[in-house]
């Protein structure tokens, strides 16, 4: 069964974090991780090294989640959440880079992670606009009984990789779903063909639109028992 998005998810997790900016909470029902900044707050949230960490618990029916981070490309989350349907949070590494499709020369990706073999999530990029009309989200890995919003618009191979593309709406905004046809914990996107793929050959929206955030994470759905995962290095280069 596929799982729905919730709209403006983002945006909210956006707007509260600033009640706990900063905020370190010991971790009681986890793990513990020597790092350089943790959180079990909903919106823990912190910068580190020019990228903005979030613990990011949005969904309804969630369980715990800590979140720890030694810097902005070496994270994790420890998490635990029920055996149900629906996206209970997508914990993330954040970049800004505030742009226009047809201003940007390159856009670049580095990433490598550790995920659990069990449990139900996807790791991926969610990319937005600067008016958050538009979320283009790169699954580079999925498990278990997850899927995109939206309809099939067939395979594209784009950025180095081939995917399965959906188009659909939240309600909030557009959203464009691009799922790896093999699934990977480490490798490099080249992201810049992909807006322009999305801008200039689909016309799905406009080269003139501002690209804002360059997120990186965990979509999690379940995690019962306790589950790690795990950014061991991630980079984000544009020009």
């Amino acid at each position: 069964m596929a799982t729905t998005r919730t709209p403006g998810r983002i945006a909210k997790a956006l707007l509260a974090p600033a009640l706990a900016l900063g905020a370190t909470v010991g971790l009681a029902s986890a793990p513990a991780h020597a790092a350089v900044w943790n959180s079990c707050d909903k919106w823990g949230n912190t910068s580190l090294n020019g990228s903005t960490l979030y613990n990011n618990i949005w969904g309804s029916g969630a369980g715990s989640q800590c979140i720890w981070a030694n810097s902005g490309t070496n994270w994790g989350v420890w998490a635990n959440h029920p055996n149900t349907g629906g996206i209970k949070s997508y914990p993330n590494s954040k970049k800004v880079i505030n742009k226009t499709i047809a201003s940007i020369g390159t856009l670049t990706s580095n990433y490598n992670v550790t995920v659990p073999s069990s449990g139900a999530y996807n790791t991926s990029y969610d990319i937005w606009d600067t008016d958050y009309d538009h979320e283009i989200m790169l699954w580079v890995n999925y498990r278990g009984p997850v899927g995109p919003l939206g309809t099939s618009q067939g395979s594209a191979t784009l950025g180095g990789h081939t995917w399965n593309v959906y188009k659909g709406n939240n309600g909030a905004n557009e959203v464009y779903s691009f799922l790896r046809t093999s699934n990977s914990n480490s490798g490099s996107v080249n992201i810049k063909p992909i807006l322009t793929w999305i801008s200039a050959t689909k016309g799905w929206m406009s080269s003139n639109e501002t690209i804002g955030d360059v997120q990186f994470g965990f979509e999690i759905t379940s995690s019962s028992g306790g589950l790690d995962f795990r950014t061991n290095d991630l980079t984000v280069s544009s020009s």
